[in-house]
C-alpha cells in the first residue's frame, strides 16, 4: 500500500510519552516524516536525552507502525530539552540556561556534593549539556571532587570562564579563594557572592545547570528562589531518622518558596563489602522512600555505601566518570534519568507544551 505522512501521523497518534502522559504527536514530537520508495523515516524528538522511558517508547511506536501495515520504517532519535518557565530574573541572570537543579540537604554529611557530582556527570553522559555550580560557600568540596586544581580566566575583564572536568562547565568559590582561607561571611555578603557566581559566568547553552546547595535551610537557598526559577530540587538523605528528621524542615523551606521537589535520594543506603560484595544495612534501610511517601514525591533511588564513590571523590573523578559500568554508577544514571523525567513533567504543567493540529 501506499503509505503517506498522514498514515503515518495517524499510527502514532496513540502512542503516549508514558511520562508526560501526552501522545506524542501532540506533543510535537514526532518530526522530519519522509516516504521513500515506500520506507519512511522520521524522527522522534524526546524532551530529554536521559528519557528513562525510551525503551517503552520505541516499542510502542514500532508495534503502532506495524499495527497499521507499516513495515518498513527506520526511526532517528533526538532531543530537545524545554526550558523551566522563567521570570525576567532568570532570563537576565542566565539566559542560556534551560533548567535549574538544586541539590539540597536538611543536614550536613549525607554526601550531597557526591550526589551533585554523579548527577551532573550522569545527565551529561546521557548527552546533555551540564553545568556544576557549587554554591555551598562554607565547605566548597566541588573543586576536589572534579580534580580542578587551577583557577578560572576572564577573557574580557568582566565575566568569567567556567572550568571544564568531566564534560561539565563547572564553578566554585573554591576556585577564587585559597583553600584552606575560611569565609566568615554575613548574608548580604553571601547573597553577592552567590549573584555573581550565577550572572557573571559564561554558562553558554546549557540543558540543566546543578546547583549544590550548602546544607540547612539558610540564606543561599533563600536567594536562589527569589532571583532564579528552579526547575526543582532534589533532596539528599541517608537512611537514620536523624537525617530524615532534617529532611522534612527542607521540603518544608522548599514548599514555602515554590520550588517543586523533584523527588528524594536516600545516599549510603546499604554498604557493599568490597571482598564478597555482600550488602549490610549500617544505617537502617528505606528511610528515604518512606519519606518519600510521606511527602508524596518520588523517590529517585538508592546509592550504595562503596569505596569506589569515596576514592572517585577523593582523587577527582566521579564515579560515574572512572567507573561508568559499576553498579554505584549505575544507580546515579537511573537517579539522573529519573530526575530529568520529572523535569520535563513539571516543565509540561506549568508551560503548555507546542501542539501539532
Amino acid at each position: 500500500m501506499k503509505v503517506t505522512e498522514n498514515d503515518v501521523l495517524t499510527a502514532l497518534s496513540g502512542v503516549m510519552d508514558p511520562e508526560l502522559n501526552v501522545s506524542l504527536v501532540k506533543a510535537g514530537m514526532v518530526k522530519d516524516i519522509r516516504v521513500d520508495a515506500g520506507k519512511v523515516r522520521f524522527k522522534i524528538e524526546l524532551t530529554t536525552p536521559a528519557c528513562p522511558l525510551k525503551g517503552k517508547i520505541q516499542k510502542d511506536a514500532e508495534d503502532a507502525l506495524r499495527k497499521a501495515g507499516i513495515e518498513a520504517f527506520d526511526i532517528e532519535w533526538g532531543a530537545r530539552v524545554r526550558p523551566a518557565p522563567a521570570g525576567m530574573a532568570t532570563e537576565q541572570l542566565i539566559p542560556g540556561v534551560k533548567n535549574v537543579v538544586l541539590v539540597g540537604a536538611g543536614k550536613g554529611g549525607v554526601g550531597k556534593s557526591t550526589v551533585a557530582t554523579n548527577l551532573a556527570v550522569a545527565l551529561q553522559r546521557c548527552g546533555a549539556k551540564v553545568g556544576l555550580l557549587d554554591a555551598d560557600f562554607y565547605g566548597p568540596s566541588i573543586p576536589l571532587m572534579t580534580g580542578i586544581r587551577r583557577q578560572p580566566t576572564s577573557k574580557d575583564g568582566r565575566t568569567i570562564d567556567p572550568m571544564e572536568a568531566h564534560g561539565l562547565k563547572v564553578m566554585s568559590i573554591g576556585f577564587l579563594v585559597e583553600p584552606n582561607q575560611a569565609l566568615i561571611w554575613r548574608g548580604p555578603m553571601l547573597h553577592g557572592a552567590l549573584m555573581q557566581l550565577v550572572r557573571d559566568v559564561n554558562w553558554g547553552e546549557l540543558d540543566y545547570l546543578v546547583l549544590d546547595l550548602p546544607p540547612g535551610t539558610g540564606d543561599v537557598a533563600l536567594s536562589i528562589s527569589q532571583n532564579v526559577r528552579a526547575a526543582g530540587a532534589v533532596l539528599v538523605t541517608t537512611p537514620q531518622d536523624v537525617a530524615l528528621a532534617d529532611v522534612v524542615r527542607a521540603k518544608q523551606m522548599f514548599d514555602k518558596v515554590h520550588i517543586p521537589v523533584l523527588g528524594i535520594v536516600e545516599n549510603m543506603s546499604t554498604f557493599v563489602c568490597p571482598h564478597c560484595e555482600k550488602e549490610t544495612q549500617i544505617f537502617h534501610h528505606g528511610g528515604g522512600r518512606r519519606a518519600a511517601e510521606l511527602f508524596g514525591v518520588p523517590f529517585l533511588g538508592e546509592i550504595p555505601l562503596e569505596l569506589k564513590v569515596r576514592i572517585g571523590g577523593d582523587e577527582g573523578v566521579p564515579v560515574t566518570a572512572g567507573h561508568p559500568d559499576s553498579r554505584e554508577a549505575q544507580a546515579f544514571m537511573e537517579m539522573a534519568k529519573h530526575i530529568a523525567g520529572r523535569i520535563s513533567t513539571v516543565n509540561l504543567t506549568t508551560v503548555k507544551m507546542p501542539v501539532v493540529s
